[in-house]
Parts: structure tokens; C-alpha cells; sequence
């Protein structure tokens, strides 16, 4: 893999990623970390490549300009949780409090990204835990285990021995996103594939599946411009 600074101000770093699949150049500007990566095709040689990278500079300056702007995790910052705006603030507990419109860390906790880390892990499993039991039944198919993770590659995964994984970012989804989710892996319980028929038991457990699938694919690497990390 080899990389190559645009010039600019500021100058832009570009992944190129020779592949023995691709036929073409293709560009791309992730969403979720701002990085710039060119597949091309291994037979391309790196002079042309370059020459397609400097012809697409304002493309790139465009679409990095397109990204949401990221959030710390910190007092005083907005998150949304389960469909609600809630404002991160000291307090003399650790809890979610909806009703108040606000994330309450204890002013005994030492680090404020980690305590809302926890508290919003816990929610996620809370509501994942009772949406997957709902649908499991009505499939009438059980799962084995439920296991959440701060995934960037999937939302959610269903094993051959029914081990659900999901996550925990959905909670910061619209709640029926995190349904959708909830039921698409579900659904894997009876169909181990995403053919028809796999589909088709997608639909009796979340028949508005349709639009929730297309909200994850355009929105979704924007729930991981909230930054959890503790800086030091």
C-alpha cells in the first residue's frame, strides 16, 4: 500500500491501493475518518494514477468539506440517545435522565467520556436485549447470546450457533433503525443468507425495513463522529 500528499493547503494524504479485481480507478473519501483511498487496477502505473488523484483535487476537497463535524464526548455536549437530544451534564448521579433532556455523570467520576460510555452501552443493551427477545419469539427461533462492540465494519451479525452481535452505536440511531438492525439479524436465525426468503422473514418482523436499511446506508458512518476516547 503506498501513499501519496496531494498539495494543498492543507495538504491531503492519499491510500493507493493496487487490486487484482479492479478494472478501474476508483476514489473514495470515508465518511467515518476522512481518509482518501484510490483502487486501481495492478497494471495501472503509479504516474497515471497520480495524474487521476491531482485531476480530482477539488472532488476530494469537496467531499472531505461534506463530512459532519466530530463531537467529543464532554460536558455541555449534545448526544443523541434513543431518538433524544440529551445534553451531557454534572451531577450527583450517573444516569440517563430523558425526562430532563440530559446525561448525568457524578462530579465523583473521574472521566466523563467512560462514565457515558457505560451509561449508553447499557441503554443500547437494554433496548437490543428486549427487541431481539420480541422478535426471536415471534420467530419463534431463540438466540443464544447477545454481545455488543464498538464495531466500524458491521452493525449487527448473527453466528451459525446464534450468537448475536451488534453495535452499541445503534443507540444513537432513530430508535427504528436500531430495530431494523435488531430484526435483520433476528431474521438470519431462519435464513443463514440474504436471499429472498431471508428477506421476506425481515419483513414480517419489521415490515418498514426498507426505509430503516436505507437511512443506515446514508447516515450511518456519522454516529461514529462521536468521540468516546478519554483524552489524557
Amino acid at each position: 500500500m503506498n501513499e501519496y500528499e496531494l498539495p494543498g493547503d492543507p495538504p491531503i494524504s492519499v491510500v493507493l491501493r493496487p487490486s487484482a479485481r479492479a478494472r478501474r480507478y476508483s476514489l473514495r473519501v470515508s465518511r467515518l475518518d476522512g481518509r482518501v483511498t484510490l483502487t486501481l487496477p495492478r497494471s495501472a502505473s503509479r504516474a497515471r494514477a497520480l495524474d487521476f488523484v491531482r485531476e480530482k483535487a477539488g472532488w476530494i476537497r469537496d467531499k472531505l468539506a461534506e463530512r459532519p463535524e466530530e463531537v467529543s464526548v464532554a460536558e455541555g455536549a449534545m448526544l443523541p440517545v434513543d431518538g433524544i437530544e440529551l445534553e451531557i451534564a454534572r451531577g450527583k448521579r450517573n444516569a440517563l435522565l430523558f425526562g430532563m433532556g440530559r446525561i448525568e455523570v457524578s462530579t465523583r467520576s473521574h472521566s466523563v467520556p467512560a462514565t457515558v460510555t457505560g451509561l449508553v452501552r447499557e441503554h443500547a443493551r437494554n433496548r437490543l436485549v428486549a427487541a431481539c427477545d420480541a422478535f426471536s419469539t415471534e420467530l419463534g427461533r431463540p438466540y443464544s447470546r447477545i454481545t455488543l462492540r464498538d464495531t466500524r465494519s458491521r452493525w449487527g451479525s448473527c453466528s451459525a450457533q446464534g450468537a448475536l452481535m451488534f453495535s452499541w452505536r445503534l443507540i444513537l440511531a432513530p430508535p427504528d433503525v436500531l430495530d431494523y438492525v435488531a430484526a435483520h439479524e433476528v431474521a438470519h436465525l431462519a435464513e443463514m443468507n440474504h436471499s429472498p426468503r431471508f428477506w421476506a422473514q425481515v419483513e414480517r418482523l419489521w415490515p418498514d425495513y426498507r426505509a430503516h436499511r436505507a437511512w443506515l446506508r446514508e447516515n450511518g458512518e456519522t454516529l461514529h463522529r462521536y468521540r468516546f476516547e478519554t483524552t489524557p
